[in-house]
């Protein structure tokens, strides 16, 4: 069985994490160096490095964190959303089908609901799916805030309204492109 960081160690670097995560990706190296196997780990390394603008990293990283843990569903349902906001619905949607497992209430199956909704250009229905899932998010507020912005682009297109450029890519795609513009 792989050796994983100890839960205080885990808690420090998430702290640190949250109030500084420029730098850390040293500390993390660091951790992987001796525990290479910790999803987590890997996990938290490229949730950093889509913040940092460096995406092809962060895609390794997630990845690597799935790998490891299959059922880590949070690793998950990011990996599915850097694909989807890369322009890869295709793969998002083949990475989530394992959350479907997740039991109906879960706030991640929620969202996956959402965003298979988006990728359909179903806006009613991933508003709806959206909007359930956000309060039943406790874990992680961050994502919540994710997803309401998704909410608040999509309302505008319910009543048929259209952007100035809407011939020039589909609704869904100005979406996802907003939103990968702030990830990459």
């Amino acid at each position: 069985m792989a050796q994983l960081a100890d839960a205080e160690t885990l808690e420090a670097l998430a702290r640190d994490v949250a109030a500084a995560p420029a730098g850390q990706i040293s500390r993390i190296d660091a951790l992987l160096l001796a525990f290479p196997d910790d999803a987590r780990l890997h996990f938290l390394r490229g949730s950093i490095l889509i913040g940092e603008g460096r995406p092809i990293e962060a895609h390794q990283s997630l990845s690597r964190a799935v790998a490891l843990a299959p059922d880590f569903a949070i690793a998950r349902f990011q990996l599915g959303f850097f694909q989807l906001t890369s322009g890869e619905a295709e793969n998002a949607l083949e990475t989530w089908g394992r959350l479907d497992r997740l039991p109906d209430g879960h706030y991640l199956r929620k969202f996956v609901d959402g965003l298979r909704c988006l990728i359909r250009d179903d806006f009613k229905g991933a508003i709806e799916a959206l909007r359930e899932g956000i309060p039943l998010n406790q874990e992680n507020p961050p994502l919540n805030r994710d997803m309401q912005l998704i909410i608040d682009q999509c309302l505008p297109l319910l009543n048929g309204g259209e952007r100035e450029d809407s011939d020039t890519v589909s609704e869904t795609a100005f979406i996802l492109r907003q939103f990968s513009a702030r990830e990459h």
